[in-house]
């Protein structure tokens, strides 16, 4: 499986839960608590994947970040986003990089 298919998959998963009772998903939970709190943990994540960077621990980096991508999934995901509106958007940048 790709990477960038992993996040797909992923965001299947957290559309799916879109409507399930929060009791039975933390992803439920964050939909029921709306998009100030779901932007909330996007910042949280943020902030915490930068204080691993700084602080050279490898392991806590790729822990943090991959809390933050799954926060700023279910983010997308809140808000009408999809990862493909993502990557057409990071292509369409490279293509343009690549003619400069």
């Amino acid at each position: 499986m790709s990477d960038s298919a992993v996040l797909i998959e992923l965001f299947q998963v957290i559309e799916s839960r879109r409507g399930t009772p929060p009791e039975q998903s933390y992803t439920a939970q964050l939909f029921a608590k709306g998009s100030a709190k779901i932007a909330q943990k996007v910042g949280e994540e943020a902030v915490e994947t930068v204080i691993a960077g700084l602080t050279d621990d490898h392991g806590e980096l790729v822990y943090e970040s991959a809390d933050l991508l799954y926060h700023l999934l279910v983010f997308w995901a809140d808000k009408g986003v999809t990862p493909d509106e993502v990557f057409a958007e990071l292509r369409k940048r490279r293509l343009e990089m690549g003619n400069s």
